[in-house]
């Protein structure tokens, strides 16, 4: 049986009874329904929509109506920042300014435009969905959250904001604001991810059904400017009386979290390809993974008790059936993934015999230096670029 919490200062909850020191958390650990007290879900929805309409953020995808524009918002702004995500929306509109444009784009150029912005998955699904679009709806973006979800991509919570944001339905959603703005509100005693039904329960009570649209982009403003994960602004915050891990003094407490286990660091051998003539050997990735359809410079893992140069001639011959001299050591680039780290050790490297395979890729090319900025590369991969131009400079 779940432990009790002090609800003190706070009255959200139908069951509580005047006076009353103690709620039962038994229906966040089972996932039950949760009652709002209905007078307090008037209250909550006035006091965040006169907020916003003082303080809500100018943002670029909220001057528009147009679900295409409202939805590339939506997946570039997964699990990436404001500040940002603003440049790229405006460039990629200006490439990209209908469902019929991006639909009609190779993958290559999608990528490339989407080069830079990480988790390449968001660009390829938007392009698949786009011809979704296109085929199964004349480029209409659907009304309702079921076919919304079928799209590549869109799970519940963009759907959410992309339907009460173009159309102004009542539509609730869950990101990672709104998920620690609740939490903190009814202190949730598990974290986020283990009480997903709950809070999915608040979203639907809360979210104002005459006012959908703003009421979903002022929570999400809350959580971003002032309900922080690190440092919120309590005094300022218009729920600020309402929230139980305020009124406990233990905001900084919630969301509660897991262990997190330590981050897998990877080395990784990288060969620079050249032939007689200067030209850059590339390949393109699968599709699947983290990077799928983008190229980068030939490589893998270093083998426990192996040298990285060892480690380059192997994953050559493995991956693409060719011979190499490997050379001096071009670069070493530190990098950061959402779940784990690399080094990249780059040598420069002579091809030697054999014609390259796409054996572990989807293709190889040889390009000339002054080609390869066309591609799309991982963000890391442009450090190699760079460190290529350079040498090349070099008397």
């Amino acid at each position: 049986m779940a432990k009790a919490f002090s609800s003190a200062g706070s009255d959200i909850f139908s069951g509580a009874a005047p006076g009353s020191t103690e709620i039962s958390l038994s229906s966040f650990v089972m996932g039950e329904s949760v009652v709002l007290n209905k007078e307090k879900i008037k209250n909550l929805r006035a006091l965040l929509l006169s907020w916003y309409a003082d303080q809500g953020r100018d943002l670029p995808w909220r001057r528009t109506q147009d679900p295409y524009a409202i939805w590339i918002s939506e997946i570039m702004l997964q699990q990436t920042q404001v500040k940002t995500v603003i440049p790229y929306y405006g460039r990629w509109l200006r490439r990209f300014p209908t469902v019929q444009a991006l639909a009609g784009a190779d993958q290559q150029t999608v990528l490339k435009a989407w080069e830079g912005l990480g988790y390449y998955a968001r660009a390829r699904n938007l392009h698949q969905a786009a011809q979704q679009l296109v085929n199964e709806y004349g480029g209409e973006f659907p009304t309702s959250v079921a076919a919304a979800i079928a799209l590549k991509g869109i799970g519940r919570t963009t759907a959410g904001g992309i339907l009460s944001a173009a159309f102004n339905l009542p539509t609730p959603i869950l990101d990672g604001n709104v998920k620690r703005v609740f939490a903190r509100i009814v202190a949730l005693p598990v974290p986020p991810n283990k009480g997903i039904t709950t809070l999915w329960h608040l979203s639907e009570q809360l979210i104002d059904p005459a006012q959908p649209r703003d009421f979903n982009q002022a929570i999400m403003d809350l959580g971003a400017t002032l309900c922080t994960r690190h440092r919120p602004d309590c005094l300022l915050c218009p729920w600020q009386s309402h929230c139980t891990a305020y009124n406990q003094n233990v905001v900084t407490d919630f969301p509660m979290t897991e262990p997190r286990k330590p981050i897998p660091h990877k080395q990784i051998g990288v060969a620079v390809i050249t032939d007689d003539h200067g030209k850059i050997l590339i390949d393109r990735r699968k599709q699947e993974g983290l990077l799928g359809g983008l190229w980068e410079f030939p490589g893998g893992k270093i083998e426990p008790d192996e040298s990285v140069e060892d480690c380059v001639s192997r994953e050559i011959k493995e991956e693409l059936g060719i011979d190499i001299e490997v050379g001096s050591r071009l670069i070493t680039i530190e990098h950061a993934y959402t779940h784990f780290k690399v080094t990249l050790n780059v040598f420069n490297c002579k091809h030697l015999s054999g014609e390259p395979q796409p054996i572990e890729c989807d293709e190889v090319k040889w390009v000339a230096l002054d080609e390869i900025d066309q591609y799309p590369f991982p963000k890391a991969n442009g450090q190699i670029i760079e460190a290529i131009k350079q040498q090349s400079l070099k008397p």
